[in-house]
């Protein structure tokens, strides 16, 4: 088993073209696609301390319900947000990848070149 994961996207053409970096450098991750395998809170909370980010941070707006929701307001919780995220796995936005280095959010892809 990768001791590298990428939280993928199939139909995310910047979430492919970070996997296909990750072929083209040699590496074999462990794909998850988070639409099928969902999230929970703990990983959701560890991924953004890996990652430095804000749950905010890894919140997709674009093309999801988070605005109608409210989540885009300043004054909404991380709590919120985080129980919003895992009800709703779109709302995560993508690829995120985890590696013993840490992990990120791969946007621009060449992001996951400081984890390889």
């Amino acid at each position: 088993m990768s001791d590298i994961v990428i939280y993928h996207n199939p139909s995310c053409g910047t979430s492919r073209n970070t996997l296909a970096l990750l072929r083209e450098k040699g590496i074999e991750p462990m794909v998850v696609e988070y639409l099928k395998a969902g999230w929970t809170e703990d990983l959701l909370q560890t991924l953004a301390n890996r990652t430095g980010e804000s749950l905010r941070a890894l919140l997709r707006v674009q093309g999801t319900q988070a605005e109608a929701l409210g989540l885009t307001d300043a004054n909404v919780s991380d709590a919120a947000l985080l129980e919003a995220m895992v009800a709703d796995p779109k709302l995560v936005n993508r690829p995120i990848v985890a590696t013993p280095k840490g992990a990120a959010l791969c946007r621009p892809i060449d992001r996951v070149l400081d984890l390889i």
